[in-house]
């Protein structure tokens, strides 16, 4: 369920407000409405969290053997700032040792044809009135130096000639010296010799490797910053509270959320601290938490909304039960196979074992995990599915396990509907069968939607008459049902019109359901007090309102993906098994045999998995969440807390 919520206006002293903040994360009940805040404190202290942040994530790319990881060292917060800074700057710092090794690597490539060059030797010669400059000049071009430029020639190649300009008087920078034509090309000096510079890529390096060496040994305070990260959380949420509280004539103010189970806590706490406030409940316009409760089987679920993030709205339905039960069939029909299902649940029982003999917390994602590994056996057995073997190649208590209608030991053979021991009738297959069951879940799930939004409105006197437009659509749905039957499943079994099904012309009686239902949710779909003006709404958006009959056929349809996806898997399991046949029996061969029946079936379980991520949570937050009328734009419940 939904907890019902109170919201709560509170007042205190302005020169109280911090002090009354840090009771009421104390006291660990008021989920305060989101204010946006501003301080130098608070900039603070998001710096500190980024540089943290960025500090960890350095950290947990540093790898190490099994061996070499060093022992946790737990620090406090200001000592993992310290580190995160440091952390930072050794980054920095060898950023910068990388670009001067590049640079200076430059400078050498340059000169590489020059030797050693030391633009020292060079000031020395000019203060004695001899000024040289360095050209490089194409080969070919050489004889345009005019006789009045005294030049050395120092290098001389096939291309390119490399000469030493020899000047009694200074050089101009930009001029172009008698004599040197426009072709050569003046060598700047190096920043410093060359000799200097091989120096500094070698401090540069060695500086590297000290570098690296300082931050592994700061692997050890990873623990450290992860837990500081925490503690800064709470210090920008109390900041942000603090500095964003409205302020008047001294007062100061905060609006928040209490669930009304906790309200004669609060209510005790404030009178205890001698603080002013109101209580109401909250409007249609406010942004209230959701908080979610539910037993202890019902709460598995948690887990996968969590990751999900997915959060019904306030004055949405908490569908917690629903979801976990038909996830736990969708999971099991996905999956498919009782082996997997078997290595599941095994996994899941000596995780929750190891847990109880170590005295720890048994994690409540083991619990799913486990519900699904029974559930995946279940199916397997009843599909007789398992590790993708033949029915042949199986015992016969395994087979005997199974229902027949919808298990692959039966596949050849054909059924009779139920309501008949007329052949000419038509009969179904397996597969059939199993298309028949994914669709019947599809009417359960879709129907239960709407008998919920049937209750919810049913006892909203102003929009009572919504209760009809809910009730059209269940109807429409029933007969919709019979028409997937009929075009996707078998049309002589299932026939659109007519029919026999216990004396009655099913395919007849579903074709007026999908028109009488139309009818009542053309007309009371959108009634807000007045027939007429739901009428009107619904003409306005006539598209959609016929759209509306096909979505419902092609949510019916959709569920098929069930059948879909586990006979994808089933068809996979069966290939790895071909493959390893011939492998079987062979001593020589047996470890081969291991690999490839471990590879090829853990690679299936992890599509399975993705599968189900992908199918199984699809038509709980999507079909069925679209016939409750629901939008997931609910946020968790966080009350202050220490």
């Amino acid at each position: 369920m939904i907890v019902p919520m109170k919201k709560i206006s509170l007042i205190v002293l302005e020169n109280e407000r911090k002090a009354a903040l840090k009771d009421l994360r104390k006291l660990g009940v008021l989920h305060v409405e989101e204010v946006q805040g501003s301080s130098e404190e608070l900039a603070s202290y998001k710096d500190q969290n980024s540089k943290i942040e960025k500090a960890l994530a350095i950290l947990t790319e540093i790898k190490f053997g099994k061996k070499e990881v060093p022992k946790p060292a737990l620090v406090g917060k200001e000592a993992s700032f310290d580190i995160a800074k440091k952390v930072l700057a050794l980054v920095d710092e060898k950023k910068s040792c990388f670009d001067r090794i590049t640079a200076d690597s430059v400078e050498l490539e340059r000169f590489a044809k020059w030797g050693s060059v030391n633009p020292a030797d060079f000031a020395e010669l000019s203060e004695k009135e001899i000024h040289l400059a360095l050209y490089e000049i194409p080969a070919d071009k050489y004889s345009l130096v005019g006789e009045e430029a005294k030049t050395i020639v120092v290098g001389k190649e096939k291309s390119e000639i490399r000469f030493v300009l020899v000047s009694e008087k200074a050089l101009v920078v930009n001029e172009r010296p008698a004599g040197i034509p426009s072709e050569a090309y003046q060598v700047p000096l190096p920043r410093v010799s060359t000799a200097d510079l091989m120096k500094e890529i070698a401090e540069s390096k060695a500086r590297i490797s000290q570098i690296d060496e300082e931050l592994r040994l700061s692997v050890q305070y990873k623990d450290s910053l992860k837990k500081s990260l925490g503690v800064i959380a709470k210090d920008i949420e109390l900041e942000n509270i603090y500095s964003g509280m409205g302020i008047e004539d001294k007062l100061s103010w905060i609006t928040g959320f209490v669930p009304v189970d906790a309200m004669s806590k609060f209510e005790a706490f404030a009178k205890e601290q001698k603080w002013a406030f109101a209580a109401s409940d909250p409007t249609e316009d406010d942004a209230v938490p959701t908080k979610l409760k539910n037993n202890r089987f019902v709460s598995l679920i948690y887990p996968l909304t969590d990751f999900l993030g997915t959060v019904p709205g306030y004055h949405e339905y908490d569908i917690s039960g629903w979801f976990l039960a038909f996830f736990t069939i969708f999971f099991g029909m996905i999956f498919g196979d009782g082996g997997y299902g078997a290595l599941v649940t095994a996994v899941a029982l000596i995780l929750i074992l190891k847990s109880l003999f170590t005295g720890k917390k048994v994690a409540p994602v083991l619990g799913l995990v486990l519900l699904l590994g029974v559930a995946t056996m279940a199916w397997g057995a009843v599909t007789c599915t398992w590790f993708g073997l033949t029915p042949d190649q199986l015992p016969d208590w395994i087979i005997a396990l199974s229902v027949p209608p919808i298990s692959n030991a039966y596949a050849d053979v054909q059924w009779l509907p139920f309501w008949t021991s007329d052949t000419s009738v038509g009969t179904l297959g397996t597969a059939q069968n199993l298309q028949i069951f994914c669709f019947t879940l599809a009417l359960i799930q879709l129907c239960v939607a709407h008998l919920k939004g049937m209750g919810r409105y049913i006892k909203d006197k102003a929009h009572r008459l919504k209760f009809l437009g809910e009730f059209g659509s269940f109807v429409q749905l029933i007969g919709m049902y019979w028409v997937v039957l009929s075009m996707v499943v078998d049309g002589n079994v299932f026939p659109l019109m007519g029919g026999d099904v216990y004396g009655l012309p099913w395919g007849t009686i579903s074709i007026a359901m999908v028109g009488g239902g139309f009818a009542f949710s053309f007309v009371f779909a959108n009634y807000e007090g007045s027939v007429a003006k739901s009428i009107l709404e619904s003409v306005k958006n006539i598209i959609s309102v016929l759209l509306g009959v096909v979505n419902v056929f092609s949510d019916i349809v959709s569920y098929i993906r069930l059948w879909a996806v586990g006979l994808a898997g089933a068809a996979i399991s069966g290939t790895v098994n071909t493959f390893a046949g011939p492998l079987v029996g062979h001593a020589a061969l047996f470890i081969v045999l291991i690999i490839l029946l471990v590879f090829g079936h853990g690679l299936n379980m992890i599509l399975n998995l993705l599968s189900v991520i992908v199918h199984g949570v699809r038509l709980n937050t999507l079909e069925f969440s679209n016939h409750l009328g629901m939008s997931w734009a609910g946020f968790k419940y966080e009350p202050l807390s220490e």
